[in-house]
């Protein structure tokens, strides 16, 4: 058995219509949710790298985006 890949946040827009079984379907694909916005069909979570195209597989899922950290140097 292989070890997963690290964690790492992802934002994810799903249909509206449809919110609770998507979100259902994407936590079964490995997906750990910290924040749902069900009005407007986004949420964001942390999932193990090589599980990315597992979650833009699932069935409702509109997109699946990296989460970015940017940083301001101090001056």
């Amino acid at each position: 058995m292989s070890e997963s890949s690290e964690p790492v946040g992802v934002i994810l827009a799903v249909d509206v219509g449809r919110f609770a079984e998507v979100v259902e379907a994407l936590r079964r694909a490995g997906l750990t949710v910290t924040s749902e916005q069900p009005t407007v069909g986004t949420l964001s979570g942390t999932v193990a790298e090589d599980r990315i195209a597992a979650l833009a597989a699932v069935d409702g899922v509109l997109a699946v985006d990296r989460e970015r950290v940017n940083r301001i140097s101090p001056q």
